[in-house]
Protein backbone atom coordinates (compact mmCIF):
# COMPACT_ATOMS: atom_id res chain seq x y z
CA UNK A 1 0.00 0.00 0.00
CA UNK A 2 0.88 3.37 -0.88
CA UNK A 3 3.09 5.64 2.26
CA UNK A 4 0.32 7.98 3.49
CA UNK A 5 1.37 11.77 3.93
CA UNK A 6 0.47 14.50 5.54
CA UNK A 7 -0.90 17.44 3.85
CA UNK A 8 -1.06 20.74 5.61
CA UNK A 9 -4.53 22.20 4.20
CA UNK A 10 -4.99 25.22 4.72
CA UNK A 11 -1.92 25.47 7.28
CA UNK A 12 0.43 28.12 7.06
CA UNK A 13 2.29 28.25 9.80
CA UNK A 14 6.36 26.99 9.52
CA UNK A 15 6.54 25.67 13.20
CA UNK A 16 2.79 23.72 12.85
CA UNK A 17 3.94 21.99 9.66
CA UNK A 18 7.38 20.94 11.25
CA UNK A 19 6.20 20.09 14.21
CA UNK A 20 3.07 18.37 13.23
CA UNK A 21 4.91 16.23 10.85
CA UNK A 22 3.60 17.50 7.69
CA UNK A 23 4.93 17.50 4.20
CA UNK A 24 7.07 20.40 3.75
CA UNK A 25 8.82 20.86 0.39
CA UNK A 26 12.43 22.72 1.48
CA UNK A 27 12.58 25.73 0.21
CA UNK A 28 15.03 26.66 2.83
CA UNK A 29 18.41 27.25 0.74
CA UNK A 30 16.50 29.86 -1.07
CA UNK A 31 15.65 31.55 2.12
CA UNK A 32 19.17 31.77 3.23
CA UNK A 33 20.34 33.23 -0.03
CA UNK A 34 17.42 35.77 -0.19
CA UNK A 35 18.28 36.34 3.31
CA UNK A 36 22.05 36.78 3.27
CA UNK A 37 22.79 38.28 -0.12
CA UNK A 38 23.07 42.06 0.90
CA UNK A 39 19.35 43.51 0.78
CA UNK A 40 18.03 44.97 3.79
CA UNK A 41 14.33 45.39 2.30
CA UNK A 42 12.55 42.95 -0.13
CA UNK A 43 9.26 43.32 -2.12
CA UNK A 44 8.17 39.67 -3.23
CA UNK A 45 4.84 39.71 -5.37
CA UNK A 46 2.98 36.15 -5.98
CA UNK A 47 -0.21 35.05 -7.00
CA UNK A 48 -2.41 34.33 -4.24
CA UNK A 49 -2.42 30.98 -2.24
CA UNK A 50 1.21 30.26 -3.77
CA UNK A 51 2.87 30.09 -0.11
CA UNK A 52 4.04 33.31 0.62
CA UNK A 53 2.42 32.99 4.08
CA UNK A 54 3.92 30.21 5.11
CA UNK A 55 7.07 32.24 3.86
CA UNK A 56 6.73 34.98 5.86
CA UNK A 57 6.18 32.20 9.03
CA UNK A 58 9.07 30.40 8.21
CA UNK A 59 11.50 33.92 7.84
CA UNK A 60 10.20 34.58 11.15
CA UNK A 61 11.07 30.95 12.50
CA UNK A 62 14.21 31.84 11.06
CA UNK A 63 15.10 35.08 12.73
CA UNK A 64 14.18 33.90 15.68
CA UNK A 65 16.98 31.46 15.70
CA UNK A 66 14.97 28.22 16.60
CA UNK A 67 17.27 26.03 15.14
CA UNK A 68 15.14 22.68 15.77
CA UNK A 69 12.34 23.44 13.62
CA UNK A 70 14.70 23.63 10.43
CA UNK A 71 17.10 20.33 11.59
CA UNK A 72 17.48 17.84 8.51
CA UNK A 73 16.24 21.02 5.65
CA UNK A 74 19.46 22.38 3.76
CA UNK A 75 19.48 25.73 5.80
CA UNK A 76 21.04 23.75 8.59
CA UNK A 77 23.79 22.74 6.46
CA UNK A 78 24.34 26.83 5.60
CA UNK A 79 23.72 28.38 8.54
CA UNK A 80 26.08 28.48 11.92
CA UNK A 81 24.96 31.51 14.02
CA UNK A 82 21.38 31.00 14.32
CA UNK A 83 21.22 34.73 15.68
CA UNK A 84 18.04 35.21 17.38
CA UNK A 85 15.74 38.68 16.76
CA UNK A 86 12.46 40.16 17.35
CA UNK A 87 10.02 39.37 14.99
CA UNK A 88 7.00 41.85 14.05
CA UNK A 89 4.61 40.19 11.65
CA UNK A 90 2.26 42.77 10.34
CA UNK A 91 -0.18 40.38 8.03
CA UNK A 92 -2.93 42.48 6.16
CA UNK A 93 -4.15 38.64 4.70
CA UNK A 94 -7.26 38.66 6.77
CA UNK A 95 -8.68 42.72 6.36
CA UNK A 96 -11.48 42.52 4.06
CA UNK A 97 -12.48 45.51 4.89
CA UNK A 98 -13.27 48.79 2.78
CA UNK A 99 -13.15 52.09 4.88
CA UNK A 100 -10.09 54.01 6.39
CA UNK A 101 -11.80 53.29 9.61
CA UNK A 102 -12.18 49.48 9.53
CA UNK A 103 -8.26 49.54 8.40
CA UNK A 104 -7.32 51.84 11.62
CA UNK A 105 -9.57 49.60 13.36
CA UNK A 106 -7.51 46.39 12.38
CA UNK A 107 -4.25 48.08 12.84
CA UNK A 108 -5.25 48.87 16.44
CA UNK A 109 -5.46 44.95 17.27
CA UNK A 110 -2.24 43.94 15.46
CA UNK A 111 -0.48 47.13 17.48
CA UNK A 112 -2.04 45.99 20.84
CA UNK A 113 -0.48 42.68 20.71
CA UNK A 114 2.97 43.70 20.09
CA UNK A 115 2.06 46.82 22.89
CA UNK A 116 0.97 44.08 25.81
CA UNK A 117 3.91 41.48 24.66
CA UNK A 118 6.87 44.09 25.34
CA UNK A 119 4.59 46.29 27.50
CA UNK A 120 4.66 49.55 25.37
CA UNK A 121 3.49 52.79 26.86
CA UNK A 122 1.22 54.25 24.65
CA UNK A 123 1.38 57.80 24.33
CA UNK A 124 0.08 58.20 20.77
CA UNK A 125 -3.09 56.96 18.89
CA UNK A 126 -1.95 56.85 15.34
CA UNK A 127 -0.70 53.21 14.33
CA UNK A 128 2.67 54.85 12.77
CA UNK A 129 4.30 56.68 15.76
CA UNK A 130 2.85 53.37 17.96
CA UNK A 131 4.29 51.31 15.28
CA UNK A 132 7.78 53.10 15.92
CA UNK A 133 7.53 52.65 19.90
CA UNK A 134 7.23 49.17 19.48
CA UNK A 135 9.84 48.81 17.35
CA UNK A 136 12.15 50.65 19.55
CA UNK A 137 11.42 48.76 22.20
CA UNK A 138 11.96 45.42 21.03
CA UNK A 139 15.41 47.03 20.07
CA UNK A 140 16.34 47.68 23.75
CA UNK A 141 14.58 44.39 25.38
CA UNK A 142 16.04 42.11 23.06
CA UNK A 143 19.51 43.95 22.11
CA UNK A 144 19.39 42.80 18.41
CA UNK A 145 18.03 44.54 15.49
CA UNK A 146 14.14 43.57 14.93
CA UNK A 147 12.94 42.23 11.52
CA UNK A 148 9.69 43.44 10.55
CA UNK A 149 8.18 40.78 8.17
CA UNK A 150 4.50 42.42 5.69
CA UNK A 151 2.34 40.11 4.29
CA UNK A 152 -0.14 40.56 1.59
CA UNK A 153 0.36 44.58 2.05
CA UNK A 154 -2.01 45.25 -0.85
CA UNK A 155 -5.01 43.58 0.32
CA UNK A 156 -6.76 46.46 1.84
CA UNK A 157 -5.78 48.52 -1.89
CA UNK A 158 -7.58 46.06 -3.93
CA UNK A 159 -10.36 45.21 -1.56
CA UNK A 160 -11.52 48.87 -3.75
CA UNK A 161 -9.20 48.78 -6.70
CA UNK A 162 -12.50 50.12 -8.43
CA UNK A 163 -12.72 53.61 -6.45
CA UNK A 164 -10.16 55.41 -7.05
CA UNK A 165 -11.00 58.34 -4.49
CA UNK A 166 -11.28 55.60 -1.68
CA UNK A 167 -8.53 53.91 -3.13
CA UNK A 168 -6.40 57.28 -2.55
CA UNK A 169 -7.42 57.47 1.30
CA UNK A 170 -6.37 53.63 1.90
CA UNK A 171 -3.05 54.21 0.15
CA UNK A 172 -2.31 57.48 2.14
CA UNK A 173 -3.52 55.86 5.28
CA UNK A 174 -1.11 52.52 4.91
CA UNK A 175 1.67 55.06 3.60
CA UNK A 176 1.72 56.71 7.14
CA UNK A 177 1.50 53.49 8.88
CA UNK A 178 4.93 52.55 7.03
CA UNK A 179 6.46 55.84 7.30
CA UNK A 180 8.28 55.12 10.12
CA UNK A 181 10.34 52.40 8.99
CA UNK A 182 12.64 54.32 7.03
CA UNK A 183 14.11 56.26 9.28
CA UNK A 184 14.18 53.29 11.74
CA UNK A 185 16.77 51.21 9.03
CA UNK A 186 19.77 51.31 11.19
CA UNK A 187 18.24 49.42 13.95
CA UNK A 188 16.42 46.83 11.95
CA UNK A 189 17.84 43.71 10.70
CA UNK A 190 15.91 43.17 7.43
CA UNK A 191 12.36 44.26 6.04
CA UNK A 192 10.14 42.00 3.84
CA UNK A 193 7.15 42.82 2.34
CA UNK A 194 4.83 40.21 0.50
CA UNK A 195 1.94 41.21 -2.32
CA UNK A 196 -0.30 40.00 -5.39
CA UNK A 197 0.06 43.56 -7.27
CA UNK A 198 2.94 46.39 -7.37
CA UNK A 199 1.27 49.36 -6.28
CA UNK A 200 3.57 52.56 -7.08
CA UNK A 201 6.34 52.47 -4.45
CA UNK A 202 6.40 56.26 -4.24
CA UNK A 203 2.96 56.64 -2.83
CA UNK A 204 2.94 53.02 -0.57
CA UNK A 205 6.58 53.03 0.31
CA UNK A 206 7.88 56.40 -0.51
CA UNK A 207 10.06 56.13 2.73
CA UNK A 208 11.62 52.91 1.31
CA UNK A 209 13.47 54.03 -1.24
CA UNK A 210 15.77 51.43 -1.40
CA UNK A 211 13.30 48.05 -1.54
CA UNK A 212 15.15 45.52 -3.48
CA UNK A 213 12.01 43.96 -5.86
CA UNK A 214 13.52 40.53 -6.33
CA UNK A 215 9.85 39.64 -7.91
CA UNK A 216 11.63 38.84 -11.43
CA UNK A 217 14.94 37.33 -9.55
CA UNK A 218 15.97 33.87 -11.80
CA UNK A 219 17.48 33.29 -7.59
CA UNK A 220 13.91 33.92 -6.15
CA UNK A 221 11.95 32.25 -9.01
CA UNK A 222 11.08 29.27 -7.05
CA UNK A 223 10.63 30.23 -3.38
CA UNK A 224 7.38 29.86 -3.31
CA UNK A 225 5.56 27.02 -5.79
CA UNK A 226 6.35 23.66 -5.95
CA UNK A 227 8.72 22.10 -9.08
CA UNK A 228 8.51 18.89 -10.80
CA UNK A 229 12.07 17.72 -9.16
CA UNK A 230 10.57 18.42 -5.75
CA UNK A 231 7.29 17.42 -6.24
CA UNK A 232 8.89 13.76 -7.16
CA UNK A 233 11.89 14.01 -4.57
CA UNK A 234 9.67 14.95 -1.44
CA UNK A 235 5.71 14.06 -2.06
CA UNK A 236 6.23 11.25 -4.28
CA UNK A 237 3.89 8.64 -2.48
CA UNK A 238 1.03 11.28 -3.24
CA UNK A 239 1.66 10.52 -6.62
CA UNK A 240 1.43 6.91 -6.34
CA UNK A 241 -1.84 7.23 -4.65
CA UNK A 242 -3.09 9.42 -7.18
CA UNK A 243 -2.19 6.60 -10.20
CA UNK A 244 -3.61 3.88 -8.31
CA UNK A 245 -6.89 5.99 -7.53
CA UNK A 246 -6.74 6.88 -11.11
CA UNK A 247 -5.85 3.39 -12.37
CA UNK A 248 -2.97 4.97 -14.67
CA UNK A 249 1.04 4.67 -14.50
CA UNK A 250 3.28 6.81 -12.41
CA UNK A 251 4.24 8.79 -15.36
CA UNK A 252 1.19 9.55 -16.72
CA UNK A 253 -0.03 10.66 -13.32
CA UNK A 254 2.85 13.43 -13.47
CA UNK A 255 1.38 14.34 -16.63
CA UNK A 256 -1.87 15.11 -15.63
CA UNK A 257 -1.11 16.91 -12.46
CA UNK A 258 1.52 19.20 -15.19
CA UNK A 259 -1.35 19.72 -16.94
CA UNK A 260 -3.98 20.84 -14.42
CA UNK A 261 -1.30 22.65 -11.99
CA UNK A 262 1.82 23.27 -13.86
CA UNK A 263 3.52 25.98 -16.06
CA UNK A 264 3.82 29.04 -14.04
CA UNK A 265 7.60 30.88 -14.52
CA UNK A 266 8.45 33.57 -12.41
CA UNK A 267 11.50 34.57 -14.67
CA UNK A 268 13.21 34.47 -17.60
CA UNK A 269 15.40 31.33 -16.29
CA UNK A 270 12.62 30.04 -13.45
CA UNK A 271 11.97 26.13 -13.63
CA UNK A 272 8.05 25.47 -14.13
CA UNK A 273 6.27 25.70 -10.78
CA UNK A 274 2.87 23.80 -9.82
CA UNK A 275 0.49 25.39 -7.67
CA UNK A 276 1.15 24.50 -4.39
CA UNK A 277 -2.29 25.13 -3.20
CA UNK A 278 -3.93 22.89 -5.82
CA UNK A 279 -1.00 20.20 -5.95
CA UNK A 280 -2.02 19.15 -2.27
CA UNK A 281 -5.47 19.22 -2.72
CA UNK A 282 -5.26 17.05 -5.29
CA UNK A 283 -2.99 14.46 -3.49
CA UNK A 284 -5.08 14.84 -0.42
CA UNK A 285 -8.43 14.33 -2.27
CA UNK A 286 -6.71 12.30 -4.94
CA UNK A 287 -9.00 13.98 -7.89
CA UNK A 288 -8.06 16.20 -10.25
CA UNK A 289 -10.05 19.69 -9.78
CA UNK A 290 -9.95 23.01 -10.08
CA UNK A 291 -9.16 23.77 -6.32
CA UNK A 292 -7.58 27.20 -6.94
CA UNK A 293 -10.51 28.69 -8.30
CA UNK A 294 -12.89 26.92 -5.89
CA UNK A 295 -10.93 28.63 -3.14
CA UNK A 296 -12.66 31.92 -4.09
CA UNK A 297 -12.31 34.55 -6.88
CA UNK A 298 -11.07 37.83 -5.85
CA UNK A 299 -13.55 40.12 -6.43
CA UNK A 300 -11.03 43.06 -8.29
CA UNK A 301 -10.41 40.40 -10.91
CA UNK A 302 -14.10 40.59 -11.85
CA UNK A 303 -13.64 44.25 -11.45
CA UNK A 304 -10.84 43.94 -13.73
CA UNK A 305 -12.20 42.03 -16.38
CA UNK A 306 -15.12 44.16 -16.62
CA UNK A 307 -13.79 47.55 -16.23
CA UNK A 308 -10.95 46.86 -19.47
CA UNK A 309 -13.36 44.78 -21.53
CA UNK A 310 -11.61 41.42 -21.88
CA UNK A 311 -13.07 38.99 -24.30
CA UNK A 312 -12.09 35.35 -23.45
CA UNK A 313 -10.21 34.36 -26.47
CA UNK A 314 -7.91 36.94 -26.18
CA UNK A 315 -6.98 35.95 -22.60
CA UNK A 316 -3.22 34.69 -23.63
CA UNK A 317 -0.43 35.20 -26.27
CA UNK A 318 0.54 38.81 -24.71
CA UNK A 319 4.25 40.02 -25.32
CA UNK A 320 5.39 42.66 -22.53
CA UNK A 321 8.62 44.03 -21.39
CA UNK A 322 10.05 44.04 -17.62
CA UNK A 323 9.07 47.75 -17.37
CA UNK A 324 5.17 46.22 -17.60
CA UNK A 325 5.56 43.61 -14.86
CA UNK A 326 6.63 46.97 -12.77
CA UNK A 327 3.79 49.40 -13.29
CA UNK A 328 1.67 50.30 -10.51
CA UNK A 329 -1.64 48.91 -10.31
CA UNK A 330 -3.39 51.92 -9.83
CA UNK A 331 -1.59 53.59 -13.47
CA UNK A 332 -2.23 50.65 -15.70
CA UNK A 333 -3.43 51.44 -19.37
CA UNK A 334 -4.01 47.68 -19.92
CA UNK A 335 -4.91 44.50 -17.79
CA UNK A 336 -1.64 42.09 -18.73
CA UNK A 337 0.35 43.21 -15.71
CA UNK A 338 -2.72 42.34 -13.51
CA UNK A 339 -3.48 38.64 -14.69
CA UNK A 340 0.41 37.79 -14.61
CA UNK A 341 0.86 39.40 -11.06
CA UNK A 342 -2.69 37.44 -10.03
CA UNK A 343 -1.57 34.21 -11.37
CA UNK A 344 -3.71 34.11 -14.71
CA UNK A 345 -1.14 34.86 -17.25
CA UNK A 346 2.73 33.60 -16.60
CA UNK A 347 5.91 33.63 -18.63
CA UNK A 348 6.15 31.26 -21.35
CA UNK A 349 9.35 32.44 -22.74
CA UNK A 350 11.84 35.37 -22.89
CA UNK A 351 13.41 36.93 -25.93
CA UNK A 352 17.43 38.74 -24.79
CA UNK A 353 16.93 40.56 -27.99
CA UNK A 354 13.96 42.45 -27.80
CA UNK A 355 13.98 41.81 -23.67
CA UNK A 356 10.19 40.66 -24.42
CA UNK A 357 8.58 38.27 -22.30
CA UNK A 358 5.74 36.11 -23.46
CA UNK A 359 2.67 35.91 -21.91
CA UNK A 360 -0.22 33.05 -21.89
CA UNK A 361 -2.31 31.05 -19.24
CA UNK A 362 -0.18 28.71 -17.21
CA UNK A 363 -2.00 25.47 -16.92
CA UNK A 364 -5.71 24.01 -17.97
CA UNK A 365 -6.76 24.59 -14.28
CA UNK A 366 -6.16 28.61 -14.65
CA UNK A 367 -8.10 28.28 -17.92
CA UNK A 368 -11.23 26.47 -17.14
CA UNK A 369 -11.63 28.81 -13.87
CA UNK A 370 -10.82 31.79 -15.84
CA UNK A 371 -13.24 30.38 -18.36
CA UNK A 372 -16.21 29.34 -15.50
CA UNK A 373 -15.56 33.13 -14.23
CA UNK A 374 -16.50 34.84 -18.06
CA UNK A 375 -19.86 32.72 -18.56
CA UNK A 376 -22.06 34.84 -16.57
CA UNK A 377 -20.93 37.34 -19.65
CA UNK A 378 -23.14 35.20 -21.97
CA UNK A 379 -25.66 33.39 -19.70
CA UNK A 380 -27.57 34.89 -17.24
CA UNK A 381 -27.69 32.06 -15.06
CA UNK A 382 -24.20 29.94 -15.66
CA UNK A 383 -25.46 27.88 -12.57
CA UNK A 384 -27.86 25.88 -14.69
CA UNK A 385 -25.04 25.14 -17.36
CA UNK A 386 -22.73 23.04 -16.35
CA UNK A 387 -24.32 19.45 -16.63
CA UNK A 388 -26.06 20.14 -19.95
CA UNK A 389 -22.62 21.84 -21.23
CA UNK A 390 -21.10 18.46 -19.55
CA UNK A 391 -23.73 16.13 -21.61
CA UNK A 392 -22.63 17.95 -24.97
CA UNK A 393 -19.29 17.15 -24.54
CA UNK A 394 -19.42 13.75 -23.72
CA UNK A 395 -21.70 13.25 -27.27
CA UNK A 396 -18.53 14.92 -29.01
CA UNK A 397 -16.35 12.64 -27.10
CA UNK A 398 -17.80 10.01 -28.53
CA UNK A 399 -17.46 11.44 -32.30
CA UNK A 400 -21.50 11.53 -32.05
CA UNK A 401 -21.15 15.39 -33.80
CA UNK A 402 -24.67 15.83 -35.19
CA UNK A 403 -25.99 14.51 -31.58
CA UNK A 404 -24.37 17.31 -29.78
CA UNK A 405 -24.74 19.91 -32.03
CA UNK A 406 -28.43 18.83 -31.75
CA UNK A 407 -27.70 19.13 -27.66
CA UNK A 408 -26.02 22.44 -27.95
CA UNK A 409 -29.05 23.50 -30.12
CA UNK A 410 -31.13 22.65 -27.10
CA UNK A 411 -28.93 23.88 -24.69
CA UNK A 412 -28.81 27.27 -26.44
CA UNK A 413 -32.47 27.57 -26.23
CA UNK A 414 -33.04 26.99 -22.76
CA UNK A 415 -30.62 29.34 -21.03
CA UNK A 416 -31.27 32.96 -20.51
CA UNK A 417 -28.63 35.38 -22.32
CA UNK A 418 -27.14 38.64 -21.69
CA UNK A 419 -27.49 41.13 -24.15
CA UNK A 420 -25.23 41.66 -27.48
CA UNK A 421 -26.92 38.23 -29.56
CA UNK A 422 -27.13 39.87 -32.81
CA UNK A 423 -23.68 39.48 -33.89
CA UNK A 424 -20.95 36.50 -34.67
CA UNK A 425 -18.79 37.47 -32.24
CA UNK A 426 -21.23 37.04 -29.29
CA UNK A 427 -21.71 33.31 -30.14
CA UNK A 428 -18.05 32.94 -30.98
CA UNK A 429 -16.80 33.81 -27.31
CA UNK A 430 -19.87 32.14 -26.00
CA UNK A 431 -18.88 28.99 -27.73
CA UNK A 432 -14.71 29.80 -26.83
CA UNK A 433 -16.40 29.38 -23.31
CA UNK A 434 -17.85 26.40 -23.53
CA UNK A 435 -15.37 24.15 -25.03
CA UNK A 436 -12.76 25.85 -22.85
CA UNK A 437 -14.67 25.03 -20.16
CA UNK A 438 -14.04 21.23 -20.88
CA UNK A 439 -10.42 21.20 -21.45
CA UNK A 440 -10.85 22.10 -24.90
CA UNK A 441 -7.92 24.34 -26.41
CA UNK A 442 -9.46 27.02 -29.18
CA UNK A 443 -8.78 29.80 -30.96
CA UNK A 444 -10.66 32.28 -32.78
CA UNK A 445 -10.16 34.58 -36.02
CA UNK A 446 -7.84 32.05 -37.11
CA UNK A 447 -6.16 33.52 -39.94
CA UNK A 448 -5.58 30.86 -43.22
CA UNK A 449 -4.14 31.10 -46.73
CA UNK A 450 -7.62 32.75 -48.05
CA UNK A 451 -9.63 34.12 -44.98
CA UNK A 452 -10.37 33.44 -41.38
CA UNK A 453 -12.06 30.47 -39.76
CA UNK A 454 -14.52 31.69 -36.87
CA UNK A 455 -12.78 29.03 -34.58
CA UNK A 456 -10.56 26.01 -34.50
CA UNK A 457 -10.50 23.88 -31.84
CA UNK A 458 -8.53 20.96 -30.67
CA UNK A 459 -10.78 18.02 -28.49
CA UNK A 460 -9.82 14.46 -27.82
CA UNK A 461 -6.99 14.19 -30.64
CA UNK A 462 -9.59 15.70 -33.21
CA UNK A 463 -9.80 19.44 -34.70
CA UNK A 464 -12.66 21.16 -35.44
CA UNK A 465 -13.32 24.37 -37.89
CA UNK A 466 -15.93 26.53 -37.04
CA UNK A 467 -18.06 29.03 -39.38
CA UNK A 468 -20.79 30.78 -37.32
CA UNK A 469 -23.63 32.69 -38.95
CA UNK A 470 -26.20 35.30 -38.44
CA UNK A 471 -29.63 34.76 -39.29
CA UNK A 472 -28.52 33.04 -42.92
CA UNK A 473 -27.85 29.76 -43.27
CA UNK A 474 -25.72 26.87 -42.04
CA UNK A 475 -24.95 25.23 -45.81
CA UNK A 476 -23.59 28.89 -46.56
CA UNK A 477 -21.29 28.63 -43.45
CA UNK A 478 -20.03 24.81 -44.33
CA UNK A 479 -19.60 25.86 -47.63
CA UNK A 480 -16.93 28.73 -46.92
CA UNK A 481 -14.80 26.62 -44.98
CA UNK A 482 -14.56 24.23 -47.79
CA UNK A 483 -14.57 26.52 -50.38
CA UNK A 484 -11.53 28.63 -48.68
CA UNK A 485 -9.75 25.50 -47.74
CA UNK A 486 -9.34 26.30 -44.04
CA UNK A 487 -7.97 22.76 -43.19
CA UNK A 488 -5.49 22.51 -45.65
CA UNK A 489 -3.31 24.67 -42.77
CA UNK A 490 -4.32 22.77 -40.08
CA UNK A 491 -3.04 19.18 -42.58
CA UNK A 492 0.50 19.05 -40.67
CA UNK A 493 -1.31 18.51 -37.36
CA UNK A 494 -1.95 15.27 -38.37
CA UNK A 495 -5.48 14.75 -36.88
CA UNK A 496 -8.95 14.04 -38.63
CA UNK A 497 -11.01 16.99 -39.28
CA UNK A 498 -14.29 17.81 -38.19
CA UNK A 499 -15.77 21.14 -40.40
CA UNK A 500 -18.82 22.62 -38.65
CA UNK A 501 -21.20 25.52 -40.05
CA UNK A 502 -23.97 26.64 -37.59
CA UNK A 503 -26.72 29.27 -38.20
CA UNK A 504 -27.75 31.36 -35.11
CA UNK A 505 -31.14 32.94 -35.34
CA UNK A 506 -31.49 36.08 -33.43
CA UNK A 507 -35.74 35.87 -33.35
CA UNK A 508 -35.19 31.98 -31.55
CA UNK A 509 -31.65 33.06 -29.83
CA UNK A 510 -30.22 29.88 -30.37
CA UNK A 511 -29.32 27.32 -33.84
CA UNK A 512 -31.48 27.09 -35.99
CA UNK A 513 -29.60 24.82 -38.39
CA UNK A 514 -25.98 22.93 -38.60
CA UNK A 515 -24.10 20.90 -40.94
CA UNK A 516 -20.84 18.86 -41.02
CA UNK A 517 -18.29 17.18 -43.09
CA UNK A 518 -15.79 15.00 -41.36
CA UNK A 519 -12.22 14.74 -42.82
CA UNK A 520 -10.37 11.43 -41.96
CA UNK A 521 -6.63 11.65 -40.84
CA UNK A 522 -4.43 10.60 -43.67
Amino acid sequence: MTQRLKYPIGIQSFPKIREGNYVYVDKTADIYNLVTYGAESVFLSRPRRFGKSLLVSTLKAYFEGRKELFEGLEISKLETKWEQHPVMVISLAGFKGETVETLQEYLDVLLKEYEKEYNVKVDATSPGPRLISIIKTMHQIAGQKPVVLIDEYDSPLLNVIDDTPLLDKIRNALQAFYAPLKDLGEILRFIFITGITKFSQVSIFSTLNNIDNVSLFDECSSICGITVEEMMSQMEPGVEALAETYGISLENAVEKLKEYYDGYKFSENSPEILNPFSLVKCFQWKKFKEYWFESGTPSYLRKMLKKYKIKPSNIGGFEARATDFDTPTESLTNIVPLLYQSGYLTIKGYDPLSEKYFLDIPNKEVRVGLMDQMLPNYIMDPGMTRNEIADMISLISAGKIKESLASLKQFFASVPYCDNINYEGHWQQMLYVVFSLFGAYADVEVRTKDGRVDMAMVYKNTLYLWEIKIDSDAKIALRQIQEKNYALRFQRLDLPIVKIGINFSTKDRTIIDYRTSTLPKK
